[in-house]
């Protein structure tokens, strides 16, 4: 597959220099911009960087950032370029499989995360429950599966980030794929967990700016496009040019599409492995505090959908609409195949739309998304590294500080590791797009064992343990057969095309439903306590408090609940769980089958009209994704950040000394409250 643009006249949309200037320049500010955050939370809100802070951010986290964090984990470069690649290809049957096809996940994840914080309330990673459970042979398999889902996800995230730089920048692929990850090491070392979501919010709020830019662009203001009405005529002129094979009467307008439902099977298949098996969205779910897990996973789930749907709705059609334009950078020549597959249309088409702008739009938005995203993967290995591999079997009584150094030394390892990996995989000619794919393929096995860890009594430790390696060679074997049978060849090509690959993804997250039954039926149904869980430890982190001399019940992550602070957290969250059952399958449903499938089956071509509407429901639906994870994180921290900005100005104009503020905290303190200093602590822990 083609590693760049076959028409090089992209490159000149913007020179080396900016794509130099924002990787690096925005990279650096942002880890600066970290580092200022870490120092005011700490002078300010006597807010220390314990191992439990860096890898739980306190576990107190708000809704609001809750949810801004699992849309920004969840907007990787492929949420932008694939969908859009998948728009250009399918019409806009592909938007819409992306995103509901990857949404429900999302929504279905949060009813784990709810017996996550039931059933292990001091985990800091999902394979510590499975070790818990299970014990070390089971252990060895997940945590096999659940670094080679970081792995997957981090590679496409480099891979498809630095094509898109490559093409619009001409700044080299290597040099783009090792500079990329750099801000966001050194912004995550720093601030941790906290960090990586405070950056999340940041990365989502300008992302969600930039996509309303190119939907009002393409649909209101543009010269060439400018309203629904001319793209729908430019897309039914489109069809009779280039008619698609598979889709009702060759239309892109239209839900009936074969190759658009095939690719939805596979996406949906890949995005279960990818959300379920990656600790990144367990790290959320552990950092939310008990009451905000719930809503903040509901609310991310329905103001991500937007995103994929909308960006590949307007971007994917713009490329269809204006390809045969003098201001499309491949006119008078289609796309090649090799350059949708590394995603290219989203830049192609933002550069015809909006020339230098849409270009520079196009950097920012792709550099968001895999930044916020790559710092995801980063703490979620790290996680792993420290408390499953280290302190599980190297040093079980580690200190705090040697916590947070193990931390430090797997968030530089891991970056670097995946950005030599990307280089191999640039040279062997692989894609973000084949990647995507075939993640499924490779890790989807474990999906089912893995879910039913957290909410089934009765899997046994040999169905854990073995389903998921069985699986993986079933699937792999489907996929490679029908590669065999499809082309002749197990070329690049070949095995990225799609009958392969739905072969590959629907064996792998199929195939432990008879292989748990086999085994319970063998080894008989396990009548597991939930007790184990429960003993999973926080890290010790006196040590840290002590050099810090703040008192560790005062930190965030270092309180130690009570009996009845547990009982009454633990009826929470038994709410929370019925609640979440209910609204997720509905929400599924919707997503799934009453809203798509009546327009598949009858194999309706919009009209004018509804396309309009389709069109206008994505904008009203983005700018809600705007005020659900732009606008409401502000507004539920609102005391936090103004407490926080009086004090700063209180040091500042030297009115007030911060030891002075801590102790006019102290005396505010009633008996039988948690004291100011730490109510205040938490507040900004759930606001950071």
């Amino acid at each position: 597959m083609d590693h760049a643009p076959t028409d090089k006249g992209i490159s000149t949309a913007l020179g080396q220099g900016v794509g130099y200037g924002i990787v690096l320049g925005l990279g650096g500010a942002f880890a600066l911009g970290m580092i200022l955050v870490t120092f005011i939370l700490r002078r300010y809100n006597r807010e220390v960087q314990t191992s439990e802070m860096f890898n739980t951010a306190g576990r107190t986290v708000k809704s609001g950032l809750v949810a801004s964090a699992v849309v920004s984990s969840w907007t990787w470069a492929a949420t932008l370029l694939q969908s859009t690649g998948v728009c250009y290809r399918y019409g806009v049957s592909g938007p819409f499989w992306y995103a509901s096809g990857a949404t429900v996940q999302i929504l279905l994840f949060a009813t784990l995360a709810i017996e996550l914080k039931r059933r292990a309330p001091n985990a800091h990673t999902y394979l510590e429950i499975i070790k818990a459970r299970y014990g070390t042979v089971a252990h060895m398999v997940y945590l096999v599966f659940g670094l080679a889902t970081n792995i997957l996800v981090s590679l496409m995230l480099i891979v498809g980030g630095s094509a898109t730089v490559n093409a619009l920048t001409g700044m080299h692929t290597i040099a783009a794929i090792y500079l990329l990850p750099i801000g966001v090491i050194a912004y995550t070392m720093v601030g941790g967990l906290k960090a990586t979501i405070l950056t999340d919010w940041a990365h989502t709020f300008i992302l969600l700016i930039i996509i309303i830019i190119f939907a009002l662009t393409a649909y209101a203001t543009s010269d060439v496009l400018g309203s629904p009405s001319a793209v729908y005529d430019l897309l039914v002129e489109a069809a009779t040019r280039h008619p698609v094979e598979g889709n009702k009467d060759g239309s892109y307008l239209t839900m009936r599409s074969r190759e658009g439902a095939i690719f939805f099977v596979i996406n949906i298949v890949g995005n279960f492995g990818t959300v379920f098996l990656d600790n990144g969205y367990y790290n959320k779910a552990i950092a939310a505090s008990p009451v905000h897990a719930l809503p903040g996973y509901i609310i991310g789930g329905l103001c991500w959908f937007a995103i994929p749907w909308l960006t590949a709705t307007t971007m994917g059609l713009t490329a269809l609409a204006m390809e045969n334009s003098p201001l499309f950078p491949t006119y008078p020549n289609r796309m090649a195949d090799g350059d949708v597959s590394a995603g290219l249309v989203l830049p192609y088409a933002a550069v015809a739309l909006l020339g230098k702008g849409g270009a520079v739009a196009t950097l920012l938005i792709v550099f968001m998304a895999v930044t916020s995203a790559t710092s995801s993967q980063l703490i979620a290995v790290s996680t792993i590294g420290t408390y499953d591999l280290y302190r599980t079997y190297i040093n079980p009584n580690a200190s705090g500080k040697r916590l947070i150094y193990m931390s430090h030394a797997v968030v530089i390892g891991y970056g670097l590791f995946i950005a030599t990996f990307s280089v191999g995989l640039y040279y062997a000619g692989i894609s973000m797009g084949y990647l995507y794919v075939m993640m499924g393929v490779i890790i989807s096995a474990a999906v089912l064992p893995a879910a039913l860890s957290l909410i089934w009594s009765g899997q046994n430790k040999w169905a854990a343990a073995l389903s998921p390696v069985l699986g993986l060679i079933c699937a792999l074997i489907a996929w490679l057969v029908t590669a065999k049978k499809e082309c002749g060849s197990l070329n690049v090509a070949c095995t990225g095309s799609n009958y392969p690959m739905l072969a590959g993804n629907v064996a792998a997250l199929l195939s432990p439903i008879p292989l748990i039954a086999i085994f319970t039926l063998i080894f008989g149904l396990d009548k597991y306590d939930w007790k184990s869980m429960m003993d999973i430890r926080k890290g010790d982190d006196h040590d840290v408090a002590d050099a810090a001399g703040v008192d560790l019940e005062e930190i965030p992550g270092g309180h130690n609940e009570s009996q009845v602070e547990f009982e009454e957290e633990q009826k929470k969250l038994e709410r929370a769980s019925k609640i979440s059952k209910t609204a997720t399958v509905v929400m599924t449903l919707a997503l799934l089958v009453l809203w798509p499938m009546p327009l598949y089956g009858t194999g309706y071509i919009f009209s004018k009209k509804f396309f309009t509407g389709w069109v206008t429901v994505g904008i009203i639906w983005i700018f809600c994704s705007f005020i659900g994870v732009g606008l409401f994180p502000v507004f539920e921290s609102r005391k936090t950040l103004g407490r926080t900005l009086k004090n700063i100005f209180l040091d500042v104009t030297g009115k007030s000394h911060p030891k002075t503020i801590h102790a006019q905290m102290a005396e505010e303190q009633t008996p039988g409250d948690v004291t100011p200093t730490e109510k205040g602590a938490k507040e900004v822990a759930g606001s950071a």
